[in-house]
């Protein structure tokens, strides 16, 4: 207990030393983090008013970065299961960065869901004994347990290879391992739930379509690794710790054959809604062309297919065989995914109303600092981890001071 204390106390330690662009960085994410947690305040008091959600659309952005960002946690296991199962050592030499970025996502998504509660104290009637928490029968629950079972096996993972790499002992397999293959089925359990909180809802046509799942796993497969990609060559530039271009380009296969797959799931879903004409297919058309007057979204959903059709065709050209041009298309198809599967997703399946009304959604300005606070909380929180794990893996903090 003692080692682990001390062990915990140099984390502190090292947490507050760095260079001045650490520095700059750390307190430009604080800033942004506190700008976030004001405007919350500001919700607290005047409740979801302060936002641009209404009675006929009562989910918006913050469901739209929390469906998104459920994906990019998940995609972790794109780097597990080619180190674990498949023994590819370059993947496992980086898949701990994976893990962290899990951790650090998994926390913006349930700081997402936080906000989105109109009164976040009543948050207590679904936990056990004070209120019932509905399970099995309640897809809520579901996603409860999923998200911070996941948290949980993620900080398991992560504590302990970083704790055995500290006092300079190899892991001992049987700690680990199994809560590594665990983790791999629970990574896809976690979109999957997410997305049957949609399907399930009868009442919603453009949701309730079993090509969610598929659709919800392709693009957190596509998009998740090219963050990945991106944050890999961050930590090498950056970061001090070198990581080679093997594992950035077995990402970039990845995300080609994840990205068509999306490409191509979409397609059938757009072919599904028009191809019959019912009335159901008004969501989608609100989406895709707009609606009686209505087209906020309609440069969105374009945006992102253009986006997203760009990056594709890059990816599956030797451009993308050099970096500049590998991260212009993540850039790419990480903004068009994240528009496609945020407000492309959630406000169509509001609109119309099931009275016929068409009531569009625009996010407030403190809205939009709301979501940004929790996207630099997210950034501040993973930066930390790197800071404090890229020492331990190089071999500077050790258990022997002598070692450092």
């Amino acid at each position: 207990m003692r080692d682990y204390i001390t062990f915990l106390g140099r984390i502190w330690l090292l947490s507050w030393r760095g260079s001045w662009a650490y520095y700059a960085w750390m307190v430009l994410l604080t800033v942004l983090a506190l700008v976030g947690l004001r405007s919350w305040s500001w919700q607290i008091v005047d409740g979801l008013s302060a936002t641009g959600m209404t009675d006929q659309v009562s989910w918006g952005a913050y469901i739209a970065n929390f469906t998104f960002l459920v994906g990019v946690a998940a995609a972790a296991v794109m780097l597990v299961i080619p180190a674990y199962v498949y023994k590819v050592k370059a993947m496992k030499d980086v898949v701990l960065f994976g893990e962290l970025m899990a951790i650090a996502v998994i926390v913006m998504c349930l700081l997402f869901v936080t906000v989105d509660l109109g009164r976040p104290d009543r948050f207590h009637h679904m936990i056990p004994p004070f209120g019932k928490f509905n399970w099995p029968i309640s897809m809520l629950s579901w996603d409860v347990i999923a998200l911070n079972g996941y948290l949980l096996l993620n900080l398991h993972i992560c504590g302990y290879l970083l704790y055995s790499r500290y006092n300079n002992r190899q892991p001992t397999k049987r700690f680990y391992v199994p809560v590594v293959f665990i983790a791999i089925v629970w990574a896809i359990s976690i979109h999957t739930v997410t997305a049957f909180l949609y399907v399930g809802l009868a009442g919603r046509p453009f949701w309730n379509h079993p090509i969610v799942a598929p659709r919800f796993l392709a693009s957190a497969f596509s998009a998740g690794p090219a963050l990945l990609i991106i944050t890999f060559q961050a930590i090498r530039r950056f970061g001090g710790y070198w990581i080679g271009d093997e594992p950035i380009f077995f990402l970039r296969k990845i995300i080609t054959v994840a990205l068509m797959i999306n490409m191509f799931l979409l397609g059938c879903e757009v072919f599904t809604e028009f191809y019959s004409g019912t009335y159901h297919v008004a969501s989608a058309e609100y989406l895709f062309f707009g609606l009686h007057g209505h087209d906020s979204l309609v440069p969105w959903i374009w945006s992102a297919i253009a986006m997203n059709s760009i990056a594709l065709v890059m990816l599956l050209s030797p451009l993308t065989r050099k970096l500049g041009w590998l991260n212009v298309a993540c850039v790419l198809l990480f903004v068009g995914i994240w528009i496609e599967k945020g407000m492309g997703l959630i406000v169509p399946g509001f609109v119309p109303t099931p009275l016929g009304d068409v009531v569009e959604y625009l996010p407030s300005v403190n809205e939009t600092l709301i979501c940004m606070g929790i996207w630099a909380a997210g950034a501040l929180m993973y930066s930390w981890m790197l800071h404090v794990a890229i020492p331990i893996m190089k071999g500077e903090l050790r258990a022997n001071p002598g070692s450092d």
